[in-house]
């Protein structure tokens, strides 16, 4: 059996994507089975957090999103079997099972976004009803799902959108979100639009999808487009809020903690890696992705998918989303 490992070139950090023949699986151990895997979704690599983890190989196994028979989950972050691959062994506690009406795709391509979503607003800032939340990027593949996990627990939703087509796609949403702010032109001030939806009193949460920490001088190029500032953020932040960040190397110098201090506010860092690094949060876990695979079967989860692709075409994809260059989740079909 062939599975796709991704290999990174020590001389200039570039991630190659190869596939590799695999030997036959070991004997099945407790609590271990083998998954005949139906579909799995591709995701970005963190290089960085498997650097600071110890644990990079030579080759590391891509692909940990996946459906098959006869269930589905998330493979562990120390998987020694990609999921693109015809049968993978994976112990019982990183699965659950499918509803017969959701399809292979769905369950693929939903799953780790799923998860996304339920740590930052449920664990992380603790949505209830009537609160308003700010969802960075919301018609990317995450952002469309914490939107509607948002709206589902009777939240009131403010997106931005990247581009025209970004907005034509948040103005679809039902139920419809309150207001979508396009920042493609670069020239609208986020903090402003939000504190005129809210009447001046600051959104309860803000997610967002990275920020600009320097001035447009002192930031690199890709940082530059579309990113708000931190000031921003804090400042459209209300009193009592959350803001949950996805910028690991986040800075806050004594004024931006002293103003977050004022507002009651907390900060907190986006990584639904944690479920996998301590059996203490197992049940949790587990309860997450059987709520994700629950609320997908009654509609509330809608993903945005791209058309399945073959195993063969896997490695040119896995390339751009790696790179970051596809928008809707692609999910590879066996």
């Amino acid at each position: 059996m062939k599975g796709l490992y991704f290999q990174q070139n020590s001389t200039n950090e570039e991630t190659m994507f190869v596939f590799q023949e695999r030997e036959n699986l070991p004997v099945t151990e407790d609590y271990f089975v083998k998954l005949q895997v139906k579909a799995c979704a591709l995701s970005q690599i963190n290089t960085k957090l498997l650097a600071e983890m110890k644990m990079e190989k030579d080759f590391f196994p891509v692909g940990r999103e996946v459906a098959g028979i006869v269930l589905d989950g998330i493979l562990p972050l120390d998987s020694e079997d990609p999921g693109l691959c015809e049968v993978v062994r994976v112990h019982e506690h990183y699965l659950v099972h499918k509803p017969e009406k959701v399809t292979w795709t769905e369950a693929a391509g939903t799953v780790g976004d799923g998860v996304r979503a339920y740590t930052a607003l449920h664990y992380l800032s603790h949505l209830s009803c009537g609160k308003s939340v700010l969802i960075m990027d919301g018609a990317s593949a995450f952002g469309s799902i914490a939107i509607q996990l948002a709206h589902h627990r009777g939240a009131r939703v403010i997106s931005t959108a990247c581009s025209l087509e970004d907005k034509q796609c948040l103005e679809r949403f039902r139920p419809p979100v309150a207001r979508v702010i396009d920042v493609s032109a670069g020239k609208v001030h986020i903090a402003e639009s939000c504190l005129e939806e809210t009447g001046g009193l600051g959104v309860d949460i803000v997610l967002d999808a990275g920020v600009r920490l320097y001035n447009k001088d002192d930031e690199p190029p890709v940082k530059l487009q579309l990113l708000p500032h931190k000031h921003d953020i804090i400042t459209l932040l209300g009193v009592g809020g959350h803001w949950i960040t996805t910028e690991e190397n986040l800075q806050l110098d004594p004024p931006d903690s002293h103003c977050l201090f004022l507002k009651g506010a907390t900060v907190a860092f986006l990584n639904d890696e944690v479920w996998n690094l301590s059996n203490v949060q197992q049940g949790k876990y587990l309860c997450i992705l059987k709520d994700v695979m629950e609320k997908l079967s009654a509609g509330v989860f809608r993903p945005q998918l791209d058309e399945p692709i073959p195993l063969y075409e896997a490695k040119v994809s896995m390339e751009l989303v790696q790179k970051n260059q596809r928008r809707k989740k692609q999910v590879v079909l066996f």
